[in-house]
């Protein structure tokens, strides 16, 4: 039931190359789930349902949640820092 999904591909749009389900599902961050699993993959299957069902809803509901900052916020946040550290 895990890897019904498997050997569905399309583009990764990180990586920008042709990738499968599984890749997505087992190379990710912590717990092995891409933090895009659920923008890359709900116009192929329900993969909210599939996540709740086969990793837990809070799991779901983390992927829901979790977005990475913007890179300009996070420029903006390192460039405070190191301003902080040299004393400007």
């Amino acid at each position: 039931m895990l890897d019904r999904h498997d050997h569905l591909e399309q583009r990764c749009p990180r990586l920008g190359s042709l990738i499968t389900f599984q890749y997505c599902r087992k190379h990710g961050g912590e717990g092995g789930l891409c933090w895009k699993l659920l923008d890359c993959w709900w116009e192929h299957f329900d993969v909210r349902a599939y996540v709740s069902e086969t990793y837990g809803e809070d799991t779901a509901e983390k992927l829901a949640a979790d977005k990475p900052k913007p890179k300009i916020a996070s420029l903006i946040e390192l460039i405070a820092a190191a301003r902080q550290r040299t004393g400007e």
